[in-house]
């Protein structure tokens, strides 16, 4: 079959495209549409298949499929994760290959009863543990919260390629599939990665320094691209990206505070004005002040991923805060937040929500949050906003590793 591409001798793609989709898990933005990659590799006594597609996918997986193999000769089959796009046809394929053993990794196993629905046969996959297929041989490796907590990879030795799971991958359509033939996908690279992997930088390096010790010549990702024509290049890149080394506040030695505002009268503005000055006040604490109306998304994501402490400050229109902030925080979901300083302020004219509303979802992004939000009404008097230089010297001071009795 024409439509079946070939990743090295023994290993082929048996993978769904979906050049249609336009938004994946809700966030996701796809305008070149994706793929939901699977893989077949063939040993000297039996057949390994690498993850299913998405549901609406199956024929297009068993298509490919059987063009290759009899279901009899599987001999396991390895799901890297479980989330719906690779295990769609998980529960199609173990019934028409009943003696195929299923491998999966340890912290998939509650997730597996949740998407079957009923007990089948599986084993579990740690770092180390070694499956053969006569002449070849599959190592695991266990890469958790890349991007679920249940990824694992695996390493096919006599051919050289990794099987990466979610990492390195690309929501890109182009059926010409090896990063050599299809387009220019660099932006939809590192799209995914600031939009999937960047929260868990600190479990990417985990997982290169795991890779370190093969030698990779392909690497088959579950979206998007086959990557077989430099590797070294790509796995340079999530190392660069995840490295904190490269943020300003590791260069100069200094906590980075953020005031972030949005202001319809120039009354919030100044609250923010003064709260950056008491901020910045606090020795060893480099304090900035950004205005979201003009901000776009990819530099709010950097600067909030560069801070130790987030001040937000946004008017109360119609009980609520202003579009702009909750943008902002919507950008939250791409970071680890957890350890980071929080706050939030505002100026109003009637009800005065905002600055509670934006609090408390910075608690369920788990900010730390050890000062009420300061709110003022109308214009600010020259008494309130010395309580705003206050207020800013307290979150700094907090960030600083001042003691707090309690969170509010």
């Amino acid at each position: 079959m024409k439509d079946i591409k070939k990743v090295s001798q023994n290993v082929h793609f048996i993978g769904a495209f979906d050049p249609q989709i336009r938004t994946f898990d809700i966030i996701m933005k796809t305008a070149n549409g994706s793929s939901y990659n699977s893989y077949l590799v063939r040993g000297s006594e039996g057949v390994c298949i690498m993850d299913t597609v998405k549901k609406e996918f199956s024929y297009d997986f068993f298509r490919r499929l059987e063009a290759l193999c009899s279901y009899d000769e599987i001999l396991y089959i390895v799901l890297h994760h479980l989330e719906p796009d690779h295990s769609g046809a998980l529960k199609e394929l173990m019934l028409r290959a009943p003696g195929a053993k299923l491998i999966i990794s340890g912290r998939a196993v509650m997730m597996l009863k949740g998407i079957i629905k009923e007990d089948i046969p599986f084993e579990v996959a740690n770092t180390g543990k070694i499956i053969s297929l006569g002449n070849k041989t599959i190592e695991f490796l266990s890469t958790p919260f890349l991007h679920w907590p249940d990824t694992m990879s695996s390493y096919l030795h006599e051919e050289k390629i990794l099987f990466s799971g979610d990492v390195f991958g690309s929501h890109y359509y182009d059926e010409r599939l090896f990063d050599d033939e299809v387009g220019d996908f660099s932006y939809a690279f590192k799209y995914y990665y600031d939009h999937i992997m960047r929260p868990f930088k600190q479990y990417v390096m985990q997982a290169l320094k795991l890779y370190e010790k093969f030698d990779i010549k392909t690497i088959a990702p579950l979206h998007g691209p086959i990557l077989r024509t430099n590797p070294e290049y790509y796995i340079e890149k999530y190392g660069e990206w995840s490295s904190e080394a490269k943020f300003r506040k590791h260069t100069f030695g200094n906590k980075m505070l953020c005031v972030f505002y949005m202001s319809s009268y120039e009354n919030t503005h100044k609250m923010a004005q003064k709260i950056t000055a008491g901020a910045d006040s606090v020795e060893g604490i480099v304090a900035s002040m950004y205005d979201l109306a003009s901000l776009d998304e990819n530099n709010m994501v950097d600067l909030l991923e560069e801070s130790d402490a987030v001040i937000i400050g946004s008017p109360t229109i119609n009980g609520d805060a202003v579009k702009p902030a909750w943008d902002l925080l919507t950008c939250m979901a791409y970071l680890e937040n957890r350890g980071k300083v929080g706050a939030t302020f505002g100026s109003y004219g009637w009800t005065g929500e905002a600055p509670q509303m934006l609090h408390e979802r910075m608690r369920w992004l788990k900010f730390r949050l050890p000062i009420k939000p300061m709110k003022i009404k109308l214009i600010p008097t020259q008494a309130e906003l010395e309580e705003c230089f206050s207020f800013g010297v307290e979150v700094a001071e907090i960030t600083m590793g001042k003691m707090v009795e309690i969170e509010l």
